[in-house]
């Protein structure tokens, strides 16, 4: 078992229109990499042209924000959840 990713409404069509998609990595990083790797049309809208998460974008893992924790050095595990939550104007 992976890390599941729920994928926001808006996202949804760079992955082939799921909810959820299941993903391997030891890092919020790791799996946003092979994430994007696998979903390609997906980085566009997850990175800025630096490489960095874009600034509207919010991340948990189980609900507990990113931010507060390693960021997107943040450790994960099997079976953990992560919720991409873009910031709404």
């Amino acid at each position: 078992m992976g890390i599941i990713v729920e994928i926001p409404s808006a996202l949804k069509q760079f992955v082939n229109n799921q909810d959820q998609v299941e993903v391997l990595g030891n890092s919020i990083e790791d799996v946003f990499i092979n994430l994007c790797t696998e979903y390609s049309e997906l980085k566009q809208n997850l990175f800025d042209e630096n490489g960095n998460i874009r600034n509207f974008i919010n991340i948990y893992i189980n609900d507990n924000d990113i931010r507060y924790e390693d960021g997107m050095k943040s450790v994960v595990k099997d079976g953990d959840f992560i919720k991409i939550v873009p910031s709404i104007a």
